[in-house]
C-alpha cells in the first residue's frame, strides 16, 4: 500500500535520494544537492506559505514519489515542481494519484487559480507523455538553464479543473 501525505522538512534526505536516483537514469543529468538543491534542507518550508509538496511512501516508509505546487503572489497561476517518481513505481497510477491530490488541494484552497504550468527537462520524455495524458498542453516555450546538467526545458500548461477531469478519467 502506498500512502500519500504532505511532506515535512525531515523528508528532504529521502527526496534527495529519489531525485539523485532518477537523474542517474539520464545521461548528462548531474545531481549536486549542495549546489543546486539547497531547498531540500527544509523542503516543506520552501513551498510555504503559497504552496505544498506531497510525498508517496511505500509500505516500508520509503519515499518513492513527490509532487509540489507553488502559487504566484496573486494566486492565479500555480506551478508544478519536484515531480519525481521512482522507476519501479511508474505505470501503476501513482503519479496520477499524486497529481489528483495536489489538484484537489489547489482547487479547494485557491479557487481563483486559473492556470497550472510546469517546466520539464527535454530528456524526461516519459514525463512529457504523462503530462499530456493528464490534460497539459505544450506551450512552445523553451529555456536553457545555467545548471550543472545544461538542462533544456519545455513548458506545459493547463487549466486546473481540466487537469482534474483528465486525471479523474485516467484513474477510473
Amino acid at each position: 500500500m502506498t500512502d500519500i501525505r504532505l511532506a515535512t522538512n525531515h523528508d528532504g534526505e529521502q527526496i534527495s535520494d529519489l531525485i539523485a536516483k532518477i537523474f542517474a537514469e539520464y545521461p548528462g543529468c548531474v545531481f549536486d544537492r549542495a549546489v543546486e538543491f539547497p531547498e531540500l534542507d527544509a523542503i516543506a518550508d520552501d513551498f510555504a506559505p503559497l504552496g505544498a509538496i506531497w510525498v508517496a511512501e511505500n509500505a516500508e516508509g520509503q519515499i518513492i514519489g513527490c509532487l509540489g505546487i507553488k502559487l504566484s503572489d496573486d494566486q492565479t497561476v500555480a506551478e508544478l515542481h519536484k515531480v519525481y517518481l521512482d522507476k519501479s513505481s511508474r505505470g501503476q497510477g501513482l503519479a496520477q494519484r499524486l497529481l489528483s491530490r495536489a489538484r484537489d488541494w489547489l482547487l479547494a484552497q485557491y479557487p481563483a487559480c486559473q492556470e497550472l504550468v510546469l517546466w520539464t527537462d527535454t530528456r524526461f520524455v516519459a514525463g512529457h507523455h504523462f503530462y499530456r495524458k493528464c490534460g497539459f498542453i505544450e506551450t512552445g516555450q523553451s529555456r536553457i538553464l545555467d545548471d550543472l546538467s545544461k538542462s533544456a526545458e519545455l513548458a506545459f500548461r493547463a487549466e486546473p479543473a481540466t487537469v482534474l477531469a483528465a486525471t479523474y478519467n485516467n484513474l477510473h
